[in-house]
């Protein structure tokens, strides 16, 4: 029977068939948790006739709506967009680098970006700028983008040699770029004022709280541009796989698709972190189990990764909600007890195939 005939590929693309299914039933379920489920439990009739799009007439009670509506969906919705963006991020960041250790957070880009962001929100209130709404509202995402894109660009020229991608470079070029954040961070919480102090720590710890639909709109936009760019750089990347030796000899444009790649995945992270503050792991866990079950062919991993990354992050979201109810923990704390022990795990699978 020959390897390319139908039978012999019909069980691969049944298992991504069912690792999709499984995926949006997932995010369904959890979608529908996260609105209904909270310190205030709502019923699930009464959700989704509150749910129900341009409803004059919706008997479910107003208490519900105002809830559902103007806290939890919104809540909802960029918890979705920032799953997918890390996740999408952290699979064609691990594709970049040949390296299933490759993390936004673990490489210092979530702190080059945490570091922007904290610099726009201490300074423009310290400096107490009069600027117009739409220019405030996207001074955080621009100062967020080029720390995260500085940060990239630094740890890939420290990473990179003659020889290739070193993980071992990477890895001590990210702790030392994010001991440099972190200390920015830390003088700028001692130059601001309480109120900024409290919202430099929250969000330091990564929340999903503030909400709000600019930010929803914003993530929703940057979420489509990189599935767009992504996925026409699919093949790319799984050329890039062989070596970069290898995918110019396939006709490749190796550079330009670092700086492409490189760009586009600064600007997912900065925004991601902009709008929902520093949250860990997802760009590691979420890509290495898909890649697990589906492989390393990336015209399946990064729209897959993007899927059960938002699933997975709404998730954690509700469970930091719930854990300790009516309180809330910070979701990037939830995210960080998860992918912290994933993270030994990959460290002693490398160790065991070096030794």
């Amino acid at each position: 029977m020959s390897l390319f005939s139908p039978k012999s590929v019909s069980p691969k693309i049944s298992l991504s068939r069912w690792f999709m299914l499984a995926s949006l039933l997932l995010l369904i379920a959890a979608g529908l948790l996260s609105v209904t489920q909270g310190p205030m439990s709502i019923p699930v009739a009464d959700a989704l006739r509150a749910l129900v799009p341009f409803s004059l007439h919706s008997d479910a009670p107003a208490h519900y709506q105002l809830v559902i509506t103007g806290i939890r969906l919104p809540r909802t919705l960029l918890c979705i967009a920032v799953g997918a963006i890390l996740a999408m991020c952290g699979a064609v960041m691990q594709g970049l680098f040949r390296n299933p250790l490759a993390d936004p957070g673990i490489i210092g880009v979530s702190s080059g970006s945490a570091a922007g962001a904290a610099i726009a929100i201490v300074l423009l209130s310290l400096l107490d700028w009069q600027l117009p709404n739409v220019v405030s509202s996207l001074a955080i995402p621009l100062f967020a983008f080029v720390g995260g894109f500085i940060t990239t660009i630094l740890v890939y020229r420290l990473g990179t040699t003659a020889n290739g991608t070193s993980v071992v470079m990477m890895l001590l070029a990210g702790i030392a770029i994010g001991a440099l954040s972190g200390a920015g961070i830390g003088l700028l919480s001692y130059l601001a004022n309480d109120q900024m102090l409290r919202d430099l720590s929250l969000w330091q710890m990564g929340s999903l709280a503030g909400a709000s639909w600019n930010n929803i709109l914003l993530a929703f936009i940057t979420l489509t541009m990189l599935t767009v760019v992504f996925c026409r750089k699919a093949k790319a990347l799984n050329a890039l796989l062989l070596g970069e030796a290898e995918a110019g000899h396939l006709g490749i444009d190796v550079q330009k698709l670092k700086s492409q790649l490189i760009f586009f995945t600064a600007l997912g992270v900065g925004i991601a972190v902009s709008v929902s503050g520093l949250i860990g792991f997802v760009g590691l866990v979420v890509p290495h189990l898909v890649r697990m079950l589906l492989g390393p062919n990336h015209q399946q991993l990064i729209p897959f990764s993007g899927l059960l990354g938002a699933a997975l992050l709404l998730m954690a979201d509700l469970i930091s909600r719930m854990i300790i109810s009516p309180a809330e923990l910070p979701v990037g704390i939830v995210t960080a007890l998860v992918g912290a022990p994933f993270f030994i795990f990959l460290l002693l699978q490398q160790r065991q195939r070096i030794a």
